[in-house]
């Protein structure tokens, strides 16, 4: 990893704002978009860029701000990836939005998390917290494939519970479901058997299928290379340069993805789970008059 002084965190003017702590990941997902070459990395993606100024810039930034707003983080690289450990700085950030009354939308896929169930409970309380997941895959030896260096589906399920134990709202990201690899109803009913039991307020899914691009694909194929022989030709005879990688199976899983989310009342809809996502309640919303 290396360090910078970055010149700002957050992103947004909406309804919300966005943070990212981290620029790469160390947790190896084997479909990973961000590696892709539209993002602009001029380094390895392993080559962690560490933020060091974030705590710093995120204080000034909402010091400065009138209005109360949910505060996302993990979208382009996980707050929870290996140097965490020692660096605190997701921690870190966390005790400024609690002190500054905001909300915070967190995703990840590490168990690491937990060490900080303290704090986003308090945010929870103080504001509105949720916890979001990306479960992909339910058989353990083919998510240590997929998803090397982070810990399996079913311990993510064991974290889930921990925050839904504590009231904050949870969400799960299915996706990507990798064709010929993942995509069977086994393991779309398992993964949804257990959001069921665990009292997840939405999942997350745009088509079952997957995106390659640029810096990405080529990554992909790498892995596919190494683990599965003979599957990228599949995947050229398929799909050729394309984008968009949709499942043979994508309509059938998508409707029972759509039904079995209806029958037990989760948002399924992502435009349904963002919204969620991004509100902060009315009460949180605007500063008090001791704030003033």
């Amino acid at each position: 990893m290396h360090f910078v002084d970055a010149k700002g965190i957050l992103t947004g003017n909406g309804g919300h704002l966005g943070m990212n702590i981290y620029r790469g990941c160390s947790h190896g997902c084997i479909y990973c978009d961000s590696r892709s070459r539209c993002y602009q990395f001029k380094h390895p993606f392993e080559d962690v860029e560490v933020k060091q100024n974030a705590p710093e810039l995120l204080e000034s930034a909402l010091r400065s701000k009138r209005k109360k707003k949910m505060i996302g983080t993990g979208s382009m690289s996980d707050p929870y990836m290996h140097c965490e450990e020692e660096l605190q700085l997701t921690r870190k950030c966390l005790e400024i939005i609690l002190q500054y009354g905001f909300g915070v939308a967190i995703q990840t896929k590490s168990d690491r998390i937990l060490r900080d169930i303290d704090l986003l409970d308090d945010i929870n309380r103080s504001a509105k917290c949720v916890v979001q997941m990306t479960l992909t895959t339910w058989d353990d030896d083919l998510c240590r494939i997929l998803e090397p260096n982070v810990c399996i589906t079913k311990r993510r399920l064991e974290v889930l519970k921990e925050m839904q134990n504590r009231g904050i709202s949870t969400v799960v990201w299915l996706t990507p479901i990798l064709p010929f690899i993942n995509d069977t109803e086994e393991n779309i009913m398992s993964i949804l058997n257990e959001c069921i039991k665990v009292g997840v307020k939405g999942i997350i899914n745009f088509g079952m299928g997957l995106t390659l691009r640029e810096g990405d694909r080529e990554y992909y194929f790498a892995a596919l290379d190494r683990h599965f022989p003979g599957m990228k030709e599949r995947y050229i005879k398929s799909y050729g340069n394309a984008y968009e990688l949709p499942s043979p199976r994508a309509k059938e899983l998508e409707e029972l993805f759509q039904k079995t989310c209806k029958a037990n009342d989760i948002l399924s809809r992502p435009e349904d789970c963002f919204k969620f996502m991004n509100e902060l309640p009315e009460k949180y919303s605007q500063m008090s008059i001791f704030d003033l």
